[in-house]
């Protein structure tokens, strides 16, 4: 069995949504176990997320990066960083704001950038630019045309209405595809890192 934790924050109910959807595409994958995970919980106990195969990081956009208490539970995992604790883990990211932009690439960066400094492998979301043309349906996939992770634009005069179907839509796919890349990881044979013995050349 493989297993997903989906650690996020969620300011207003927009990134729950996101999380939830994320989720239910992991647990669509036969073999998947799939947990939601508070960040606030997750900080407190950030060993615990050592039992998961992938985790899957997802908050709002605040202020053109993640919001505080998201980073509060990134800023508690210096200890598992300085072993490599989570070395191979697969990650992936989501996030999602008010704009179409917000800046929603700059929290999806430093999120990876994160996964890479714990020497984690990361995960992209793998779908081509749903918005990319004047033909394209409102209700594409990836409509906002992101591949470092799931971005989703939440309108907040309209409360939890005002997540789209489309975005959340994406963030399964997401939840999919990480649930399927960490099975073919677990599958594939550990490679030995010796270097092999090799003769030294002829002069």
């Amino acid at each position: 069995m493989t297993s997903v934790g989906i650690v996020y924050h969620s300011g207003f109910g927009h990134t729950a949504a996101l999380a939830r959807a994320v989720g239910e595409g992991a647990l669509s994958v036969p073999g998947t176990a799939a947990r939601l995970v508070f960040a606030e919980d997750a900080a407190r106990d950030p060993d615990a997320l050592g039992a998961y195969d992938a985790l899957v990081l997802g908050c709002p956009t605040y202020m053109a990066g993640p919001s505080a208490p998201f980073k509060e539970f990134l800023d508690a995992t210096s200890a598992i960083w300085l072993r490599q604790g989570w070395k191979d883990k697969l990650a992936a990211g989501f996030t999602t704001s008010g704009g179409y932009s917000g800046d929603k690439l700059s929290t999806l960066t430093q999120l990876m950038l994160f996964a890479m400094q714990h020497g984690m492998v990361w995960v992209g979301l793998g779908l081509p630019d749903g918005g990319g043309s004047g033909t394209a349906p409102p209700d594409s996939l990836n409509r906002l045309g992101a591949y470092a992770g799931a971005m989703a634009k939440s309108d907040t005069d309209l409360g939890l209405e005002g997540t789209h179907d489309s975005d959340v839509a994406t963030a399964a796919a997401l939840g999919r595809r990480v649930a399927v890349c960490a099975q073919r990881w677990q599958r594939e044979p550990v490679v030995s890192q010796k270097v092999p013995q090799t003769e030294r050349p002829a002069r």
